[in-house]
Protein backbone atom coordinates (compact mmCIF):
# COMPACT_ATOMS: atom_id res chain seq x y z
CA UNK A 1 0.00 0.00 0.00
CA UNK A 2 0.58 3.37 -0.53
CA UNK A 3 0.58 6.42 1.95
CA UNK A 4 -0.65 9.92 0.67
CA UNK A 5 -1.99 12.97 2.18
CA UNK A 6 -4.75 14.97 0.52
CA UNK A 7 -5.24 18.66 1.31
CA UNK A 8 -9.06 19.76 0.23
CA UNK A 9 -10.16 23.57 0.75
CA UNK A 10 -13.49 23.65 1.18
CA UNK A 11 -16.18 26.83 0.83
CA UNK A 12 -15.99 28.23 4.15
CA UNK A 13 -19.26 30.32 3.41
CA UNK A 14 -21.00 27.01 3.77
CA UNK A 15 -23.67 26.10 6.44
CA UNK A 16 -21.91 24.38 9.41
CA UNK A 17 -24.47 21.09 7.99
CA UNK A 18 -23.36 21.10 4.82
CA UNK A 19 -19.46 21.25 5.75
CA UNK A 20 -19.74 18.46 8.14
CA UNK A 21 -21.25 16.33 6.05
CA UNK A 22 -18.46 16.67 3.79
CA UNK A 23 -15.49 14.90 5.82
CA UNK A 24 -18.14 11.51 6.64
CA UNK A 25 -18.59 11.34 2.89
CA UNK A 26 -14.64 11.36 2.55
CA UNK A 27 -14.51 8.69 5.08
CA UNK A 28 -17.31 6.36 3.34
CA UNK A 29 -14.98 6.70 0.39
CA UNK A 30 -11.76 6.00 1.62
CA UNK A 31 -12.96 2.31 2.76
CA UNK A 32 -14.89 1.47 -0.02
CA UNK A 33 -12.13 1.68 -2.29
CA UNK A 34 -9.93 -0.57 -0.06
CA UNK A 35 -8.27 1.90 1.64
CA UNK A 36 -7.48 3.12 5.63
CA UNK A 37 -7.89 6.56 6.52
CA UNK A 38 -4.92 7.34 9.74
CA UNK A 39 -6.17 11.22 10.00
CA UNK A 40 -8.51 13.43 9.18
CA UNK A 41 -6.70 17.14 10.23
CA UNK A 42 -9.03 20.26 10.58
CA UNK A 43 -6.96 23.09 10.33
CA UNK A 44 -10.04 25.68 9.54
CA UNK A 45 -10.74 28.83 8.49
CA UNK A 46 -7.46 30.20 6.61
CA UNK A 47 -6.66 33.25 4.59
CA UNK A 48 -5.82 32.18 0.79
CA UNK A 49 -2.95 33.22 -1.05
CA UNK A 50 -5.22 34.29 -3.96
CA UNK A 51 -9.26 34.23 -4.28
CA UNK A 52 -10.61 31.17 -5.82
CA UNK A 53 -14.28 31.11 -7.56
CA UNK A 54 -13.77 34.76 -5.86
CA UNK A 55 -13.41 33.63 -2.04
CA UNK A 56 -11.07 35.25 -0.08
CA UNK A 57 -11.12 32.66 2.84
CA UNK A 58 -11.00 28.59 2.72
CA UNK A 59 -12.03 25.90 4.71
CA UNK A 60 -8.43 23.76 5.11
CA UNK A 61 -9.13 19.39 5.65
CA UNK A 62 -6.18 17.63 5.79
CA UNK A 63 -6.35 13.63 5.08
CA UNK A 64 -3.56 11.07 5.58
CA UNK A 65 -4.62 7.69 4.70
CA UNK A 66 -3.03 4.53 2.86
CA UNK A 67 -4.47 3.10 -0.63
CA UNK A 68 -3.74 3.02 -3.97
CA UNK A 69 -3.96 4.77 -7.32
CA UNK A 70 -7.41 4.47 -7.50
CA UNK A 71 -8.62 5.55 -4.46
CA UNK A 72 -6.80 8.86 -5.66
CA UNK A 73 -8.57 8.73 -8.47
CA UNK A 74 -11.74 8.58 -6.63
CA UNK A 75 -11.12 11.02 -4.54
CA UNK A 76 -10.45 13.43 -6.90
CA UNK A 77 -13.35 12.58 -8.70
CA UNK A 78 -15.59 13.25 -5.95
CA UNK A 79 -13.78 16.55 -5.48
CA UNK A 80 -14.19 17.55 -8.95
CA UNK A 81 -17.92 16.79 -8.75
CA UNK A 82 -18.64 18.33 -5.25
CA UNK A 83 -19.11 21.92 -5.55
CA UNK A 84 -18.13 22.67 -1.92
CA UNK A 85 -14.65 21.71 -2.77
CA UNK A 86 -12.63 24.84 -4.12
CA UNK A 87 -9.13 22.89 -4.50
CA UNK A 88 -7.34 20.35 -3.44
CA UNK A 89 -4.32 18.48 -3.48
CA UNK A 90 -2.29 14.76 -3.35
CA UNK A 91 0.66 14.17 -2.62
CA UNK A 92 2.24 10.71 -2.25
CA UNK A 93 4.22 10.27 1.10
CA UNK A 94 5.56 6.62 0.82
CA UNK A 95 5.89 3.94 -1.83
CA UNK A 96 5.59 1.02 0.06
CA UNK A 97 3.48 1.57 4.30
CA UNK A 98 2.90 -0.71 6.79
CA UNK A 99 -0.57 0.39 7.67
CA UNK A 100 0.03 -0.49 11.59
CA UNK A 101 3.28 1.63 11.48
CA UNK A 102 1.95 4.77 9.87
CA UNK A 103 -0.55 4.55 12.70
CA UNK A 104 1.57 4.15 15.33
CA UNK A 105 3.73 6.68 14.16
CA UNK A 106 0.65 9.08 13.89
CA UNK A 107 -0.18 8.61 17.48
CA UNK A 108 3.45 8.89 18.70
CA UNK A 109 3.28 12.47 16.72
CA UNK A 110 -0.06 13.55 18.95
CA UNK A 111 1.58 12.43 22.20
CA UNK A 112 4.06 14.36 21.14
CA UNK A 113 2.10 17.23 20.20
CA UNK A 114 0.24 17.24 23.36
CA UNK A 115 2.90 16.75 25.68
CA UNK A 116 4.33 20.04 23.96
CA UNK A 117 1.09 21.92 24.48
CA UNK A 118 0.63 21.23 28.21
CA UNK A 119 1.56 23.63 30.63
CA UNK A 120 5.03 23.18 32.14
CA UNK A 121 5.43 22.34 35.56
CA UNK A 122 7.22 24.77 38.29
CA UNK A 123 10.47 23.09 39.12
CA UNK A 124 10.58 24.40 42.47
CA UNK A 125 9.04 26.45 44.56
CA UNK A 126 10.89 29.81 45.53
CA UNK A 127 11.11 30.16 49.53
CA UNK A 128 11.04 33.66 51.50
CA UNK A 129 13.90 34.67 52.87
CA UNK A 130 15.18 34.56 56.42
CA UNK A 131 15.23 38.02 58.59
CA UNK A 132 19.21 36.19 59.21
CA UNK A 133 19.85 35.69 55.74
CA UNK A 134 18.53 39.60 54.30
CA UNK A 135 20.49 41.24 57.03
CA UNK A 136 23.33 38.72 55.32
CA UNK A 137 22.97 39.80 52.20
CA UNK A 138 22.37 43.54 52.81
CA UNK A 139 25.60 43.79 54.62
CA UNK A 140 27.99 41.59 51.84
CA UNK A 141 26.31 44.26 49.25
CA UNK A 142 28.79 46.87 48.13
CA UNK A 143 28.10 50.59 49.39
CA UNK A 144 26.66 52.93 46.69
CA UNK A 145 29.32 55.40 44.80
CA UNK A 146 28.38 58.84 45.76
CA UNK A 147 27.15 60.98 42.96
CA UNK A 148 29.09 64.31 42.05
CA UNK A 149 26.68 66.46 43.93
CA UNK A 150 27.04 64.32 47.01
CA UNK A 151 30.97 64.87 47.01
CA UNK A 152 30.44 68.81 46.57
CA UNK A 153 28.00 69.13 49.07
CA UNK A 154 30.70 67.28 51.38
CA UNK A 155 33.42 69.46 50.24
CA UNK A 156 31.41 72.86 51.60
Amino acid sequence: MKRYETIVIVDPDLAEEDRKSFVPRLEEIIPQQGGTLLLVDDWGVKKLAYNIRKRSRGHYIRLDYCGDGALVAELERFFRIDDRALKYMTVLLDEAVDVETAKAEIEAAQQAAEEAAAPAEPEAEVTEETETEAAATEEAAPEKPETAEAESDKEE
